[in-house]
């Protein structure tokens, strides 16, 4: 068994794809209309194009916006993504003038930090554990 797709809520698709694409460096992968707004928006990583695929999921659902506004009061991240360097993407990202909610922190073997994606959620980066 593989993840082959998992999903973040946008509020934008358009903004969304933006972010993702031109900010965070992920690629397009799929971009089907679904109805008479929204799309089946899948981005992937440029070094995985093939791997799993992140659904960029219209946030049209009454339940999301209490769900997100949860997490983001706590400042719980609703998804990770894993990078080689996260205090070189730290750097990277906030000169694009990407907002985070948390710097870089050592825990142990893994150091994280954690940003607002502009489609309200709040993404973590991770190392990934040696």
């Amino acid at each position: 068994m593989k993840i082959h797709l998992t999903s973040v809520f946008v509020d934008d698709q358009a903004k969304a794809e933006r972010f993702y694409t031109e900010i965070l460096g992920f690629v397009k992968k799929h971009d089907v209309p679904v109805g008479e707004k929204d799309r089946w928006l899948t981005v992937v990583s440029p070094d995985e194009p093939d791997g799993t695929e992140l659904l960029l999921e219209p946030a049209g659902h009454p339940a999301v916006k209490t769900f997100r506004d949860a997490l983001v009061e706590e400042g719980i991240p609703l998804a990770q993504f894993a990078v080689d360097d996260v205090k070189a993407e730290y750097q990277r990202l906030r000169g694009l003038g990407v907002r985070f909610t948390q710097e870089p922190l050592e825990m142990g073997p893994v150091t994280t930090a954690v940003f607002d994606d502009s489609c309200g959620n709040l993404i973590q980066i991770a190392t990934k554990p040696q």
